[in-house]
């Protein structure tokens, strides 16, 4: 968190309840210093993707899980749709909005609550719930025999995503505020990963079901970085530890201090349990500025994944329908990755800004969905690369935002709370995108 020193030993807190004859001098970074940077700019990487990951391969799968009830045992190029009619658009008798739906719900639950209460229950264990739960939801997906279990399967997922998320969003307060960026990096990794992934070894000829087996790899990575890959400071959560170290709270001689700022570190850890419900209001309202924003760019582009990718299709095109709307879900996550990964050299304060620019694109290609004007689906590519570039500079600048602008005792609560937003976005979208496709679908 402080840049003093180039390391997490200098916490920053409120300097009111120091002695006054205490003076603070920047500390020459040491090769152990760098070396615990290093790792947990690695760890949070790895952390981001594994958690994003199952997510994202829902989605890249959705049109899969809706088009058959029972997951193909071939390369899954050419399932057969079960047609709501004979429209123009080749539908799915189901939105893939309802993944959307079914792969957010559970998230947008979990965001909503546990700012308030997740404090109650330890580290180690939302992250054990995380990998569970990812692991099952490849699984359940994997041996799906029909739709009911694939949408469970897939809420599974968002219970692993949506926890993981507000947990190692409020871990990063602990730590140097590098590890924001790693993190965000990691998460844009995951959708690029996760859906190239997906696309590259169905393409080559696994089925989805073997492809799905393949990648429960993926939450044992993420149990491994956090146990063994961070070095988190004293004052930090580890491995198997409770959420906060209530306990070397109440007597500092049975944890391990730091070499500065410990009196300030404790006060500051005392602070972030103790803030009031108004409190926490006056946090949330102050965040709002960047929080509806974000909001906005998510529903935009959600609205467009869910709501049109399925619709976008051309019929000369040299993909097969299932093939279009992988490589659509491919391009969105690369400009995620390479935005979410930008914040080391770009920052963007104006997130309003990107959200106009966001809803732009959504009604450009609802009318091109409309009246089918545009000539080749290499225009769409473009477009839904452009739209991943925004998505994700509105994520990691919301992100900076918060933690840079919050207090020291009060940015775990404000970093848990912002990921809110996002989701609340989507979760709109994926209810709009129901009828709209059905809309879409019943036209000749």
């Amino acid at each position: 968190m402080g840049p003093i020193g180039g390391g997490w030993r200098n916490i920053p807190g409120d300097s009111e309840g120091e002695d006054e004859d205490v003076t603070h001098f920047p500390q020459p970074e040491t090769p152990s210093d760098a070396y615990n940077h290093w790792r947990n700019n690695v760890g949070f990487w790895l952390l981001g993707l594994c958690n994003n990951f199952a997510y994202v391969v829902m989605l890249s799968a959705a049109h899969d899980i809706l088009s058959q009830e029972k997951v193909p045992t071939g390369n899954g190029t050419s399932p057969t749709p079960h047609s709501a009619n004979a429209s123009r658009y080749d539908c799915n008798a189901v939105s893939t909005g309802a993944v959307l739906l079914a792969d957010i719900l559970p998230t947008l639950l979990i965001k909503l609550s546990s700012p308030f209460c997740i404090h109650l229950f330890p580290y180690g264990l939302r992250v054990a719930i995380c990998v569970i739960t990812a692991w099952s939801s490849f699984l359940l997906v994997a041996f799906s025999t029909s739709t009911a279990q694939s949408i469970a399967g897939v809420v599974f997922a968002s219970i692993s995503s949506g926890l993981g998320e507000i947990t190692f969003l409020a871990l990063t307060s602990f730590f140097n505020s590098a590890v924001v960026s790693a993190w965000s990096s990691g998460t844009g990794g995951a959708g690029l990963i996760g859906a190239l992934s997906y696309l590259g070894l169905t393409l080559v000829g696994f089925s989805p079901q073997h492809t799905l087996l393949l990648m429960t790899i993926v939450p044992v990575i993420m149990l491994a970085s956090y146990c063994f890959l961070l070095a988190p400071p004293p004052e930090a959560p580890r491995c198997g530890w409770g959420a906060l170290p209530q306990t070397s709270l109440r007597n500092p001689s049975l944890t391990e201090q730091p070499l500065l700022g410990h009196k300030a570190t404790l006060q500051s850890n005392t602070q972030k349990t103790q803030l009031s419900l108004l409190e926490k209001g006056q946090v949330v309202k102050g965040l709002l500025k960047y929080l509806i924003p974000l909001a906005i760019v998510y529903f935009a582009e959600y609205f467009i994944n869910q709501g049109l990718f399925e619709l976008l299709y051309f019929r000369n095109a040299p993909f097969s329908h299932p093939q279009q709307y992988r490589w659509y879900q491919m391009l969105y996550q690369a400009g995620v990755f390479v935005s979410r990964s930008s914040a080391s050299c770009i920052r963007f304060r104006h997130i309003w800004i990107l959200a106009l620019l966001q809803c732009v694109n959504m009604v450009f290609l609802s009318i091109a969905v409309t009246y089918v004007f545009l000539p080749s689906i290499y225009i769409v590519f473009a477009l839904i690369l452009y739209e991943g570039l925004l998505g994700g500079a509105g994520y990691v600048n919301t992100f900076h935002c918060v933690s840079a602008e919050s207090k020291p005792e009060e940015r775990e609560f404000a970093m848990g709370v912002a990921c809110v937003a996002d989701t609340l976005g989507i979760s709109l979208s994926g209810v709009i995108a129901i009828p709209v496709h059905n809309y879409f679908c019943r036209l000749p």
